[in-house]
């Protein structure tokens, strides 16, 4: 019924493999046209609209490694790292 095509990116010019699986789910939502960017165009061109999120650093109160936060630290809570947070939730 449908076999693997292979496109050419209209952004960058790399080749990418239409699949067959791919084309059947295009035909049973209705898409009519095929897809003219490669996987990692179409995620930057989605992202691109995106506005960047804030990041803030901290010690961790447990290992004093440098933490990455999507907030902004206060001093009157501890802060973890990844690491650290998982490891205190598990025990929990």
């Amino acid at each position: 019924m449908y076999q693997d095509k292979t496109l050419v990116c209209k952004d960058c010019g790399a080749e990418f493999v239409f699949t067959a699986g791919e084309q059947e789910f295009y035909a049973e939502k209705g898409f009519q046209n095929e897809p003219q960017r490669c996987k990692n165009c179409r995620d930057a061109r989605k992202n691109a609209s995106k506005p960047q999120r804030e990041t803030f650093t901290a010690v961790c109160a447990n290992c004093g490694k440098e933490a990455k936060l999507p907030f902004k630290p206060t001093s009157d809570r501890p802060v973890y790292c990844s690491e650290c947070y998982a490891a205190m939730k598990e025990q929990k």
